[in-house]
């Protein structure tokens, strides 16, 4: 017994001075970030350049609209066939589809038909319900319970630091260019290049039976149910009054992009501006989100406590950006937009729209932190968990599927910008009574969480 008790405690110290050892739990979600960082990264530098980087934003408008269409069905649908193909796979497979998506640019570049886009759009909603169960499952077992809001912070920097990346491009390939008003072919390839690169990585991921958190023990190997089990309980959740709660705030989380994207970096900017603005749109989202998840880890001893001040920190901010917005927005419509600004030759009157375009990346960034902090404060239970998430994730997707088409048919800007400041503001009360209603505060394990080798010791792996 002393033999195996000594044993026991030389692996946790070996283990807790060996965090950057390969499958430690840090160094797998880096490199799930990084996965990320290549695939969905470019993928988001392309989608903030406004109309997939085309003057007409009617192909890429479409083609997302696809998108958010089959992944709100294969949002769901993906836990099964990770079941089946495992992380490695699953991952690849689900990677591979971006590189499709931005080859379709390439050739929409040069033929004009949206066909191809609009079906690589769909096939590739089917990759990133692939792509986002694999993370998913990796997020949920990996992070060390008390440390949520920092690894989701460390995960999100990551791939938002792919978004200030796929900026540099059409920046840099643009840069002579300050007249065009479709990107050149190099931007797509530079982003297809990017992709097929996180696809290599993503074959790097471990199982999580393999992965050794820092007290020694393994981490839980997920195992998602059924595609039938998974679509009827995630259809029960549409009448669990947690899930209707954040309902509002996951619509609300997509459904801004078409907006932001198209009618203020796409209306007000040129292209190669386009690009430096997507830089520090994605700049602002690292730092929001590392921002708003200190607060939601370390702020306070009561959980229940941080989860209500970051909520009101989110709700005043966004109340101010949203305010800054409408200023701005009633000064043009469709019909009337302002001459493109560039960030040489516009002077002053640059600043302003510039940091408007900033200040929504913050925001988003904070906004979305904070509800995915709810969600995983709201049970231990991984495969709840994962419910949970597949359920934000499909009400995210068709909020995001109509966004599209709400900005295709024209919707006066205007009613655009109410119905997001709307959404907003209705998700930031029914956050706070859902931590004050489910989130628990349970004091023994907070005070637990301080110590890195005695805090997965006394609660579940989520």
């Amino acid at each position: 017994m002393g033999f195996e008790g000594d044993e026991e405690s030389a692996a946790n110290q070996v283990s807790t001075k060996s965090r950057f050892r390969y499958n430690s739990p840090l160094v797998q979600v880096t490199l799930i970030g990084l996965v990320c960082f290549c695939c969905p990264g470019m993928f988001i530098a392309l989608s903030g350049m406004g109309g997939g980087g085309q003057v007409d934003p009617t192909a890429a408008n479409n083609a997302n609209t696809a998108l958010y269409t089959t992944f709100a069905i294969f949002g769901i649908l993906g836990g099964g066939i990770y079941n089946i193909l495992g992380p490695r796979l699953t991952l690849a497979a689900g990677c591979s589809t971006y590189v499709l998506y931005a080859g379709s640019f390439l050739y929409y570049n040069h033929e004009q038909h949206q066909a191809f886009p609009i079906v690589a759009g769909a096939i590739l909603g089917i990759g990133a319900g692939f792509l986002w169960a694999g993370e998913g499952a990796i997020m949920t077992s990996y992070p060390p319970p008390h440390r949520k809001g920092t690894y989701i912070s460390l995960f999100w920097s990551i791939l938002n630091m792919g978004g200030v990346i796929g900026g540099l491009i059409p920046f840099i390939l643009n840069y002579n260019r300050s007249e065009a008003t479709s990107v050149n072919d190099g931007t797509y390839i530079g982003f297809m290049c990017f992709m097929t690169v996180g696809t290599l990585v993503s074959l790097a991921i471990l199982p999580p039976s393999q992965v050794v958190r820092y007290d020694g023990t393994r981490c839980t190997n997920i195992k998602y149910s059924n595609v039938s089990t998974e679509i009827v309980e995630v259809s029960k959740l549409f009448l669990n009054w947690k899930m209707l709660l954040i309902a509002p705030a996951a619509w609300a989380s997509n459904f801004v992009h078409s907006y932001q994207f198209n009618n203020v970096n796409g209306a007000l900017f040129n292209l190669r501006t386009r690009g430096l603005n997507n830089v520090f749109y994605w700049g602002a989202q690292m730092v929001g989100s590392v921002g708003i998840g200190y607060i939601l880890d370390f702020s306070f001893q009561s959980r229940r406590k941080r989860g209500f001040v970051g909520i009101g920190i989110v709700s005043v901010l966004g109340t101010a950006i949203w305010a800054g917005g409408l200023a701005k927005q009633l000064g043009y419509s469709h019909n009337d937009l302002p001459p493109k600004l560039d960030f040489k030759d516009s002077g002053s009157d640059f600043a302003g729209p510039f940091v408007l375009y900033f200040s929504y990346g913050l925001l988003d960034a904070m906004f979305q932190s904070t509800v995915y902090w709810v969600i995983g404060a709201l049970a231990d239970d991984s495969e709840i968990l994962r419910r949970y998430a597949g359920f934000y994730k499909g009400v995210q997707s068709a909020g995001a599927a109509i966004a599209w088409q709400v900005d295709t048919h024209k919707v006066p800007l205007l009613n655009q910008l109410i119905v997001n400041w709307s959404l907003y503001t209705v998700s930031y009360p029914l956050l706070a009574i859902l931590v004050m209603l489910a989130v628990e505060d349970d004091q023994k394990n907070e005070e637990a969480s301080v110590d890195p080798a005695s805090m997965d010791n006394n609660s579940k792996p989520v």
